[in-house]
């Protein structure tokens, strides 16, 4: 039986609260140890099956990971790509603090093959932005996306290293963002990815190459990225 004290709140969730925010304040980060169920029964005074509850339930978020023989640790951030959401959207949504280090900003040609992605003449320039995705001070993502340079060149002076894109293209441009078609598959990383996201090279990454649309049903955004597969999670929910 789980006590509820008289504000309401069921202590285990007090107890999950309180190791939540140790998480969020990054006073516990990826990899920490987390107290014991013993621990946190006497710190909290309670019983070993609430305290057992509590952790259980903060293992279903994805929150802490419970390894047998060694304890229970932080887990290590993961993003569900179920729904169309910015960078910004899917950190904060964690309670996580987003970061990016843009790598290149700038106005590209010749790039045939993302122009007929786009539904764009093969010579037309491009707005290119990649980006190096972090939290904390752990590499997780490299994400590369182009833009038709004739609408949005102004994104080469936008400080994508703070602001979202989505919310720049809502804010500035007056797109709004209503879906993508997604390719994803699993690839190696090259030097390149490798170095950046601070893995070996030849790695397991996934890939996601997406063509987001605009609620106009016009394509805006052709995005390449290369993820950590152990920092992401594909969930897809199927109806019959």
């Amino acid at each position: 039986m789980q006590v509820t004290p008289r504000n309401g709140t069921p202590v285990y969730k007090k107890i999950q609260n309180a190791i939540r925010t140790r998480i969020e304040s990054l006073e516990l980060q990826a990899g920490d140890s987390v107290p014991s169920e013993r621990e946190l029964a006497r710190i909290h005074k309670v019983s070993l099956m609430t305290a057992r509850h509590a952790l259980a339930g903060l293992e279903r978020e994805g929150l802490v990971e419970r390894r047998r023989g060694a304890g229970t640790f932080v887990a290590a951030p993961k993003i569900h790509f179920n729904k169309l959401m910015s960078y910004t959207e899917q950190m904060s949504s964690r309670g996580l603090n987003p970061r990016s280090r843009v790598l290149v900003a700038k106005i590209v040609e010749h790039e045939v093959e993302v122009a007929a992605r786009l539904g764009l003449p093969a010579s037309s320039a491009l707005v290119k932005i990649e980006r190096l995705r972090e939290t904390g001070d752990e590499p997780f993502a490299l994400e590369t996306c182009y833009l038709p340079a004739k609408e949005f060149s102004g994104f080469t002076r936008v400080n994508l290293a703070r602001a979202s894109l989505f919310a720049t293209l809502q804010q500035d441009f007056g797109v709004e963002l209503a879906y993508a078609d997604e390719e994803v598959d699993a690839t190696t990383a090259d030097g390149g990815v490798a170095e950046l996201l601070g893995i070996l090279k030849g790695a397991p990454v996934l890939r996601i190459r997406q063509v987001i649309y605009s609620t106009k049903g016009k394509a805006i955004i052709y995005g390449v990225g290369f993820y950590r597969s152990e920092r992401h999670t594909l969930f897809i929910r199927r109806f019959r």
